[in-house]
């Protein structure tokens, strides 16, 4: 009679291995993260709306944003909260970096967006890329900057919020035996927030129907999506004042003396001794292969994507609901993949099988995807006999691969490329990683900006350069499996000594 109880514990320690009493400290910092990932998984789908069917706008506006705009604002911003850390307590330091992108969103709102018409230097624009066409990019920046402000402040968000603050509170507070069970609960509350930013993405931009007519259809779900913003700003806010002042003074939940730091700082590399370190080590030089790959790719087949998305949806409201969908999506697959697949897969198949996946599904859907637009003349009649266009193919295939990418991300190549560490003696571990991380967030952010910059310049648009995009990805993904697979023979020889 007492093994069903028994086994009812292990099931129950299985999916939910959290003590009711830690149920104080847990909640709220769910809540926390399930209100940061909402707020981005929204902003991101408003700002690529925004910028991408702005007026003398498009896709090639992205990747010069990327790397003129928002790299140059996070170096700005880590500077500023550099000076503040030194000034201000954790917690102060903490309500001043959250409250200039509340107040920014609903300026933005209220302010920026109704006055875009006489904000936005259109003819200046537009005479000087008549003068040079090549510079769409740079000049598309400049034209909608109120948009571009919009959009690095959306990425920084994720950056700061996100990675900055949530992680670095809950890595000061969380102790190293709770963590290996909260911590995976975090994932999974990501994903959900996916599946909810989706749908009330959706939601709002079906509110375009109920605007009264000669008025601006997207100003009714902006002004709806910058308060629920705002609001959840400051229910953020409320919860981290709240997690202070009740939760982090019992010693039951957080004791200074007890709280795990790490177990060596991460050693702060330069880019040339970063680079110097991993040509040491053939294991370490494939996972920045694999890191950089990843990075380079999704950027390369996403901006292209998005040039597609435009042609079919000129429309803000209806790119914005689209991008909506697509997040749904992606919250399902990835719940689905963590909680069916990804173990599975690794332990029926191992390691080389689970990190090679990743690169040969971005491969099979990259080449329907750049078949369907490089040669969308010779599919148009089997398109037609699918009652259908070449174009509406490519951009479907285009969310799968976004989907896939980004789940398959989460499911199985961060696993995998973080399992990749552990037969590595202490130093490669700890040293690896922070040359990884500074060689692979460069690289990987900034490669594929930096490619299609260069096709741009020299091709005109994205559409006239998209074979070579094609080419170059390619190129990029056979490395990365060139490298996985190395890295998974070098797995099996560490694993045997």
């Amino acid at each position: 009679m007492s093994q069903a109880p028994a086994n009812f514990g292990k099931w129950r320690a299985f999916f939910w291995p959290i003590h009711s009493y830690e149920l104080k400290k847990l909640m709220p910092m769910l809540l926390m993260f399930f209100f940061i990932s909402f707020n981005y998984s929204v902003l991101r789908n408003a700002k690529d709306a925004l910028v991408v069917t702005a007026p003398g706008g498009g896709a090639e506006v992205l990747p010069f944003l990327k790397f003129w705009g928002v790299i140059p604002a996070a170096v700005i911003f880590m500077l500023i909260y550099s000076k503040l850390s030194n000034i201000l307590s954790k917690e102060n330091l903490f309500y001043a970096t959250i409250v200039p992108f509340l107040v920014f969103f609903a300026l933005f709102a209220t302010v920026l967006y109704p006055n875009k018409d006489a904000l936005h230097p259109h003819i200046w624009a537009s005479d000087l890329q008549a003068e040079y066409p090549k510079l769409l990019g740079l000049i598309g920046i400049a034209r909608n900057w109120t948009y571009s402000l919009f959009y690095i402040m959306s990425e920084l968000w994720g950056s700061v919020a996100l990675s900055l603050l949530f992680w670095g509170f809950a890595n000061d507070i969380t102790k190293i035996n709770e963590s290996k069970r909260f911590y995976a609960l975090f994932g999974l509350g990501a994903n959900v927030s996916l599946i909810f930013a989706g749908q009330a993405t959706q939601f709002l931009a079906k509110m375009q129907k109920n605007a009264a007519p000669g008025i601006d259809a997207w100003q009714l779900p902006l002004n709806y999506m910058t308060a629920v913003v705002t609001v959840f700003g400051f229910v953020i806010i409320a919860i981290y004042y709240w997690m202070n002042r009740v939760v982090l003074t019992d010693p039951r939940y957080y004791d200074v003396t007890e709280v795990k730091k790490a177990k060596k700082d991460k050693p702060k590399m330069s880019l040339s001794e970063s680079f110097g370190f991993l040509a040491r080590s053939r294991h370490l030089l494939c996972i920045a292969v694999i890191v950089i790959a990843y990075g380079i790719s999704i950027n390369l087949i996403e901006v292209t994507w998005k040039s597609q998305l435009k042609l079919q949806f000129p429309e803000t409201n209806d790119y914005f609901n689209f991008m909506g969908q697509v997040s749904q999506y992606t919250g399902w697959a990835t719940l689905f993949l963590i909680l069916f697949v990804a173990n599975n897969v690794m332990r029926t198949f191992g390691w080389g099988i689970a990190a090679l996946m990743t690169p040969v599904i971005l491969l099979v859907t990259g080449i329907v995807f750049f078949a369907f637009v490089i040669f969308k003349g010779t599919f148009e009649p089997l398109a037609l006999d699918w009652g259908t266009t070449t174009l509406w193919i490519a951009i479907i295939f285009g969310a799968i691969q976004n989907v896939v990418s980004k789940s398959f991300k989460y499911s199985l190549f961060d696993p995998t490329k973080e399992m990749a560490y552990i037969p590595l003696d202490q130093e490669s571990k700890v040293k690896g990683k922070a040359a990884i991380d500074v060689v692979g967030s460069r690289l990987g952010k900034a490669g594929g900006s930096l490619i299609q910059q260069g096709l741009i310049g020299a091709f005109g648009t994205l559409t006239a350069c998209t074979p070579h995009i094609a080419g170059i990805l390619f190129f990029i993904i056979a490395a990365w499996i060139w490298a996985a697979r190395n890295l998974n023979r070098s797995l099996i020889a560490l694993n045997a000594k």
